[in-house]
C-alpha cells in the first residue's frame, strides 16, 4: 500500500504530489492520457499566464460566488507564492503591463520539465494511460480501479487526491467522466470562459476574424475592457470570457463602443454643421470608429430605441447561447463545496480529496484558473500529509 495516490496529472495533481513527496511520503500519480500536463501545455502555447499580480482584495473577487470559500486557500498560496514557486523551479517570471505574470521563456514546457524533474528526484511514480474507473474493496478497504494498457489494475493507498479536471477539452483529458462515480457530490457542469453563438446577417461575413478592441462589455454585474473576435460561429476571446458567466446565466451583453467618451461628447462629434457628410463618414472620420465597430453598430443598433450617441454607448446584443461545453476554456459545476470538508476532503469518503477544476468554482482567464488549481492542490496535499502523519503508529 502506498501513502498517496493522485489521480490526474495536471497542475492541481502535480502540486499535491510535490507537497506529499517532499514530506517523505510515497506518491503515485495516474493519468488517463499518454503524458501528463497536456492542458497545461496547451495553455502555454500563446504564453503561460501563471497568475495575476494585483491587490489580494481585487484578486479574490475574480472567483465570484466561491471567493469566500477559496479565500483562505488562496491567501496561503496566492500570486506572489506562485511566482516564487516558479522561480524556485529555475523559471524566472515577469509581470506585464496588465499585471499578468508569465515565465520569461513564455511557454509551459520548460516549467513542466523542471517540475517533473523535481518530482522524479523526490521519488514520485507516474503511470500514464491509466483511466480511473472507480473503487472496489479488498481486505485493506477501498481500492482504486483502473483501465490500463495491460488490462485492469488496482492501487491501494492510505490517502487519495482526485485531480481530474472539469468537463471541457476532452482531447486533452478533461472529459468529466469521473462525475458518474461521485454523483451525490456533483453540481451539473456548465461552460465557463466560453464564446457565444451569434446569428449574423450576411453583411458580417466580410468581418469574420476581426478583433474588436477598445470597447467595454457589460453583462449583469460584470464588466470587461478586453478584446474579442468576431467569427462565423459568433464571438469569442478574453474580453467575452470575463463576462461569459453572466451572459450564460441570462444577462444581456451591452457593448460600449467608445468607453472613454460621454454621450454628450459623442453627440457633439456627430453634429455636421454643413450637413454634407453621411452618417457612415461621420462615424469613421469624427468618431474614428473602425470597420468592425461600424459593422456591429449597423448589425444591432437599428432597433435599440436610443439615439445614435446612446446606442454607441450601449449597443445591445441579442440573446445568445454559449458554445458547446467542450469548446469552453474551463467549466463551472463539479464537486460541490458543501460535500467537502474545509480540507477539501469528501465528507462521504474519508481520506479522499478533490482539487482543481473538479471543484464547483469558476474564474476568468488571466492567471486566476492556474493559481486556484495550484492553491487547492497544495491545500489538499498539506491536509493529506497531516492525515498521514497522525495515522502513523
Amino acid at each position: 500500500m502506498i501513502d498517496a495516490l493522485i489521480i490526474g496529472g495536471g497542475p492541481a495533481g502535480l502540486m499535491p504530489a510535490e507537497v506529499l513527496s517532499a514530506a517523505g511520503h510515497s506518491v503515485t500519480i495516474t493519468d488517463a492520457m499518454p503524458t501528463v500536463g497536456r492542458k497545461f501545455l496547451m495553455a502555454g502555447k500563446s504564453g503561460l499566464n501563471l497568475t495575476k499580480a494585483e491587490d489580494f482584495g481585487t484578486f479574490q473577487t475574480a472567483y465570484g460566488e466561491s471567493r469566500a470559500i477559496l479565500k483562505p486557500i488562496l491567501s496561503a498560496f496566492g500570486p506572489d507564492d506562485v511566482s516564487a514557486w516558479a522561480e524556485g523551479l529555475g523559471q524566472t517570471v515577469f509581470t506585464g503591463t496588465t499585471g499578468r505574470v508569465f515565465p520569461t521563456k513564455m511557454k509551459s514546457s520548460p516549467l513542466l520539465r523542471a517540475w517533473l524533474a523535481r518530482l522524479t528526484e523526490q521519488g514520485v511514480t507516474i503511470q500514464t494511460r491509466w483511466r480511473w474507473t472507480g473503487w472496489t474493496k479488498d481486505d485493506t478497504g477501498d481500492v482504486a480501479t483502473f483501465d490500463t494498457p495491460d488490462g485492469p489494475a488496482t492501487i491501494s493507498a492510505k490517502t487519495t487526491i482526485l485531480a481530474m479536471g472539469g468537463a471541457s477539452w476532452k482531447r486533452l483529458g478533461s472529459d468529466g467522466q469521473w462525475a458518474g462515480h461521485l454523483l451525490d457530490a456533483v453540481a451539473p457542469f456548465q461552460p465557463a470562459n466560453v464564446g457565444f453563438t451569434v446569428p449574423w446577417s450576411d453583411h458580417m461575413t466580410q468581418h469574420f476574424g476581426a478583433a474588436v478592441k477598445g470597447c467595454e462589455m457589460r453583462a449583469g454585474d460584470l464588466t470587461s475592457r478586453g478584446e474579442f473576435v468576431v467569427s462565423s460561429k459568433g464571438i469569442e476571446g478574453g474580453g467575452i470570457y470575463t463576462v461569459s458567466a453572466a451572459i450564460r446565466d441570462g444577462a444581456s451583453l451591452v457593448l460600449d463602443l467608445l468607453p472613454d467618451m460621454s454621450v454628450v461628447d459623442i453627440t457633439a462629434k456627430l453634429r455636421d454643421p454643413k450637413g454634407k457628410q453621411s452618417t457612415a463618414n461621420t462615424l469613421r472620420k469624427a468618431l474614428k470608429l473602425n470597420p468592425i465597430k461600424r459593422a456591429l453598430l449597423n448589425e444591432f443598433g437599428h432597433d435599440s430605441g436610443l439615439s445614435l450617441a446612446e446606442t454607441i454607448k450601449a449597443l445591445p446584443f441579442p440573446s445568445m447561447s454559449p458554445r458547446p461545453i467542450d469548446e469552453a476554456i474551463s467549466t463551472a459545476g463539479g464537486v460541490r463545496f458543501d460535500a467537502l470538508t474545509d480540507d477539501l476532503m469528501l465528507k462521504s469518503r474519508n481520506g479522499v480529496y478533490c482539487v482543481g477544476e473538479m471543484l464547483d468554482w469558476e474564474a476568468p482567464t488571466g492567471g486566476y484558473l492556474i493559481t486556484a488549481c495550484l492553491a487547492t492542490g497544495r491545500h489538499a496535499g498539506l491536509a493529506a500529509a497531516r492525515q498521514l502523519q497522525t495515522s502513523q503508529p
